[in-house]
């Protein structure tokens, strides 16, 4: 039961990594006309939107918790990740940005250990080790191509894992939809802020990437918070 978890798991997190891929294309792609206070609020705006239809077929009902403190940690920890990410993605290269963002898992199981107490296995402790010299060998500190600005992403990729490790301790009360949904409404109230002072009019072909990024940022939040409740994140 435990390795179908995982698989499980596995599976639902590829596909989110899969998506979530995607709109860090449509971020940089964006990042080249709008600011990144714009990119960020559209992003949990339009993805806040898209999961009306659902929320329409399960009835509000589905939103009601006891666990409104833990929703806003998770907010807030997950849009502070959110504004180091996008703003990485939008001033390095791509792949080295994609990169960074992929050091979450390596924080997850030290968080989990931390916070929730829950043990690391000694192959899981190879693997984090193995994962960051990778990262140190593929980044180049102190080389003369090494861009600084990837440092603003490891810091982006804790606060992430924080979020992720909430997700966690949520996961036996709040179902997928509910943990979305409250994260989107959190970082879009949040992120409507920094509007005041950076709107920019997006053009029509703009405003559809927009709509895409936001779609397609909500699918894979889904998946991912789905692959963090089945499966354990210190195996």
């Amino acid at each position: 039961m435990q390795k179908d978890s995982l698989l499980k798991g596995a599976l639902y997190i590829l596909a989110a990594e899969f998506l979530l891929s995607a709109m860090a294309a449509i971020i940089k792609h964006l990042s080249q006309e709008l600011p990144i206070e714009m990119i960020v609020f559209f992003r949990n705006f339009f993805g806040l939107l898209a999961l009306l239809p659902l929320l329409a077929h399960g009835g509000l009902s589905q939103l009601r918790t006891n666990r409104i403190g833990m929703h806003l940690l998770r907010g807030l920890t997950g849009v502070t990740a959110m504004y180091g990410f996008f703003f990485v993605i939008g001033n390095i290269p791509l792949t080295e940005a994609v990169l960074v963002k992929l050091t979450t898992p390596f924080f997850l199981p030290i968080i989990t250990f931390l916070w929730l107490g829950e043990a690391i296995r000694s192959n899981t402790k190879w693997a984090i080790v193995i994962g960051f010299i990778g990262v140190i060998f593929i980044l180049r500190p102190g080389a003369d191509n090494f861009e600084p600005l990837a440092i603003i992403g490891v810091f982006a990729a804790v606060f992430a894992s924080f979020a992720k490790v909430c997700i966690r301790r949520m996961a036996t009360t709040e179902p997928s939809i509910r943990i979305v949904f409250y994260f989107g409404l959190i970082c879009s109230s949040v992120t409507a802020i920094p509007l005041i002072w950076s709107w920019q009019t997006p053009s029509t072909e703009t405003w559809l990437w927009l709509i895409g990024m936001g779609i397609i940022g909500s699918c894979g939040q889904i998946l991912m918070t789905r692959g963090y409740q089945v499966a354990n994140p210190t195996k």
